[in-house]
Order: C-alpha cells, then sequence, then structure tokens
C-alpha cells in the first residue's frame, strides 16, 4: 500500500518553544505534540531569495499542535536565508483562546497570531478587518483552495494562510487488527457501535480512548450533528437566521444522550477525565485502546510510536451517533494572520511567503503525518490506500456547525464545559442544548446580529 515515507533520524529540535502570560512572556511551557515524522534541518527546503540585512525577530503566538516540528524545522532554515528570526509561543489549548482575544483586544498582540477559520468567527470573533492584514495580493493568494479561502476572506478579501489539511476529517480511527482478531465489522448505526464496543471490552480492551481533559476534544462528538442537518437540509440556516435553535432538536439531544450512554457503559474507560489527546498515538499503539475520534493521520502516529504497527493497521470511519452515515466535511481549520498591529509586517508576509512555496509545502507533507492534502494548488497528495477508502466509502458531505453555522465555533470551549458537566451528571442533554443557544446569543448580541436584535 501507498505509504509516505519515513525517515529514521530523529532530530533534536534547537528552537525554543516558549509558552505565554502574555504575547512578550518567556516562562517556557510543554511544546506541541510531536508529529509522526521528522528529518534533518538540512533537507527542509531552501527558497528564500534574498536576505534581510537587520536584526528582525517576528514572533508567532499559536495553540497547542497547530505549529508542527517539521515547521519549526523549516523556521529555521527561513531564519538562516532571511536573517528573520521566529519566536514561536505555543500556548495550551485550553486557554489560548482567552488569551488571544485578550492580546486582541488590547492591542499587544504577536506579529502572527493562529486561529480557527470560518467565514463567521473571523469577523465576529477575531474582527480580521480591524486586527489582520490583507493578504489578497500576496504571491501565494490564489493558490489557496477555494473553500479553504471562502473561510478566510471578507469581503474578497483573504486575511489568513491554512496551516493544516483541512481535508481531513474528524473520525473513529480503530485498530484494524484488533477488528480482524475479534471478527468485528465497521458499525454503520449507534447500536452497532454499541455491540462493537461489547465485545472490544469482553477481549480485556478499552474500546474508545477520550481526552476530556484538553477541553476541547470530546466536543468532535457534535460533528455527527451533519445528522440534523441531513433530516432538515435548512436548519444551519434558521439557525444563523434566529429562527431556530438547538434545545429541542431531536437529533442533537439523541447525539448528546448517546454521549452519555457511551461514558455509562463503560466504553471511554476509567481514565477518560484525565487523558490528554497528546498520548493519543502511544495510548493505540500500547493495545490497550482500539479506536479514538483522530483524523487521517492517526496510522502515521502510531506507526511512528511503534514501527512493527503498519501506517495502514488503522483505519477510519465516520461516527455513528444518531445513527449518521454522512462525511462531516469541515474546510476551516487552524490559521495563520498577521496583526495588523505588528512592526514587523513585512517580515511576516515573508514567513508566510516562505512557507507557502511548493518545497515547503511538500516538506510539510513529508513529515507531518496528518498532512495528507494541504489547502494549496501547489502542494501534494499523499493519500494512502486506506485513507482513500475511508473518504470513498461516505459519497455524501455534509458541513459541520463549524463551517455552518454562526457563533458554534467560538462557544467550542464553553460546550467542553458543559458537555464533561454532563457526563457527571450535573446537566442534562437538554440543559447543555439550552446553554449552548444562551452561549450563541450572547456572541451575537456583542457581534450586534439583527437576527438577535
Amino acid at each position: 500500500m501507498k505509504t509516505k515515507k519515513v525517515l529514521a533520524l530523529v532530530l533534536a529540535l534547537s528552537m525554543t518553544m516558549t509558552g505565554l502570560v502574555g504575547c512578550g512572556a518567556k516562562e517556557a511551557e510543554s511544546a506541541a505534540p510531536a508529529p509522526a515524522k521528522e528529518a534533518a534541518a538540512d533537507e527542509a527546503p531552501a527558497k528564500a531569495e534574498e536576505t534581510v540585512a537587520e536584526d528582525v525577530t517576528i514572533t508567532y503566538m499559536a495553540s497547542q499542535d497547530w505549529v508542527q516540528d517539521a515547521e519549526l524545522e523549516l523556521g529555521k532554515k527561513f531564519t538562516e536565508e532571511t536573517g528573520i528570526k521566529v519566536d514561536y509561543q505555543i500556548v495550551p489549548s485550553d486557554q489560548y483562546e482567552s488569551l488571544l482575544m485578550t492580546k486582541l483586544n488590547t492591542g499587544e498582540c504577536a506579529d502572527l497570531f493562529g486561529g480557527q477559520s470560518s467565514q463567521f468567527s473571523i469577523v465576529t470573533q477575531f474582527n480580521v478587518e480591524k486586527n489582520a492584514v490583507d493578504l489578497s495580493g500576496e504571491s501565494w493568494a490564489a493558490n489557496v483552495d477555494p473553500a479553504a479561502a471562502a473561510e478566510l476572506s471578507v469581503n474578497g478579501k483573504l486575511y489568513g494562510q491554512p496551516a493544516q489539511d483541512v481535508s481531513a476529517v474528524w473520525a473513529l480511527a480503530y485498530n484494524r487488527k484488533v477488528f480482524d482478531e475479534l471478527g468485528l465489522e465497521i458499525p454503520t448505526s449507534y447500536a452497532e457501535l454499541c455491540d462493537v464496543c461489547d465485545k472490544i471490552m469482553a477481549a480485556g480492551i478499552t474500546p474508545i480512548y477520550e481526552s476530556v481533559s484538553d477541553g476541547w476534544h470530546h466536543v468532535l462528538w457534535l460533528e455527527n450533528a451533519v445528522a440534523a442537518t441531513k433530516a432538515n437540509a435548512s436548519y444551519p440556516e434558521a439557525l444563523n437566521n434566529n429562527t431556530a435553535t438547538f434545545a429541542g432538536n431531536e437529533q442533537m439531544r439523541t447525539i448528546l444522550t448517546q454521549i452519555k450512554d457511551m461514558v455509562d457503559r463503560g466504553y471511554w474507560g476509567d481514565n477518560y477525565m484525565s487523558n490528554q489527546h497528546a498520548d493519543a498515538p502511544a495510548a493505540i499503539a500500547s493495545g490497550e485502546y482500539a479506536m479514538v475520534v483522530y483524523n487521517q493521520g492517526l496510522g502515521a502516529e502510531v506507526n511512528a510510536v511503534d514501527s512493527s504497527i503498519d501506517v495502514d493497521d488503522i483505519g477510519y470511519f465516520v461516527m455513528p451517533l444518531c445513527d449518521n452515515q454522512s462525511l462531516n466535511v469541515n474546510y476551516c481549520g487552524p490559521s495563520r494572520f498577521i496583526y495588523s498591529g505588528s512592526k514587523n509586517i513585512d517580515a511576516a508576509k515573508k514567513y508566510l511567503e516562505f512557507i507557502a512555496s511548493e518545497e515547503s509545502l511538500s516538506y510539510l507533507t513529508e513529515n507531518v503525518g496528518k498532512f495528507n492534502q494541504l489547502p494549496f494548488s501547489n502542494a501534494p497528495s499523499a493519500y494512502s490506500d486506506v485513507v482513500q477508502d475511508f473518504y470513498d466509502r461516505y459519497p455524501e458531505k455534509v458541513a459541520v456547525f463549524q463551517a455552518s453555522v454562526k457563533y458554534f465555533n467560538p462557544a467550542w470551549m464553553d460546550m467542553g464545559s458543559d458537555i464533561s458537566a454532563m457526563l457527571l451528571g450535573e446537566m442534562t442533554p437538554d440543559e447543555v442544548l439550552e446553554s449552548i443557544d444562551k452561549l450563541r446569543a450572547e456572541q451575537a448580541k456583542a457581534a450586534s446580529d439583527e437576527a438577535w436584535n
């Protein structure tokens, strides 16, 4: 089967990744999880055409796991060729959003900042027309995939650069060897998923690895909300016009009820509240867990932990809560923005140009397991047979609420807190839905959205 080349040499990164109390703070924080593949710095592509004489350092503030080790290597190469240094400031994911908003609101942000793309939230949350630089005229802008560019644009102007592969979707990644040994088939309904999990538990394996402590990962089960769109194609539009609510929606209530049911049945094991997302590849490689919600790069990451496990030993299927069988597509993802108040805008633009070059995109694709097709026309494709089979299995594609519903993505971490409370028996599914409506209303009123006024 077709797999990407795994390079044997593991590098010790010399670039310091710093955590934040503020954009310029230097107190060390833990770095993002290591990607599946790394290569020697001298293998990073050379591109820069001119050297900047002055001593310039640009700061880049991002959430954990948004800047891969391969990008750090490219950053060192960028510095060698331009003289521009890059200070990567990585913030724990559960703290990033509030810190970013504080920095944007006080006018003290880093030269480059990471943010989730969305044609809605980049306006209502980041206010990119004020806080970010128009990148429409940059040499790489025309190479951005149109669907991804639409989620980074306002009034025809492009304000961000995609930082990750948005073609990958969040799905249930599973150990194919475990399924084969137990005679299990890919489930296509919630009842079938429960049957699979029961048989896995009977074999002494925890069915699903979940990491509630990160604050965001367990909310990914709401990707099954595409079932609500499938049941009523006009539902997202109604939500955006404030003529519909989450409270009372049959599919949303079913999904939350089934999430709680999975926990009550023991499918997430005993440590789901304290597990961390960064440990998921090792957890699957250990054989203690059979499945995890992940993107299509998990095979490469598990292989990096244990080379005896082939990349294609990890398969994928859509999360079948509410019996969903539609592919949950989302062209939104972590992206890079240049802060409009930066004193180093030209240097930051050079960095984005370097990262978006054909050589850099090829390097990232080769060395980051979850990058199979970065959203640029000059980026290579590296789908394995197993991943391609996964996409082919689900011809019907439905946009997730992150991409189709206003004020949903900005409420993500708050939804995570509410769902955590639900798992602990402190909230009901109906109360979680009511809270989502309240959170969205607060966001809408802050944005002076006429539909809420």
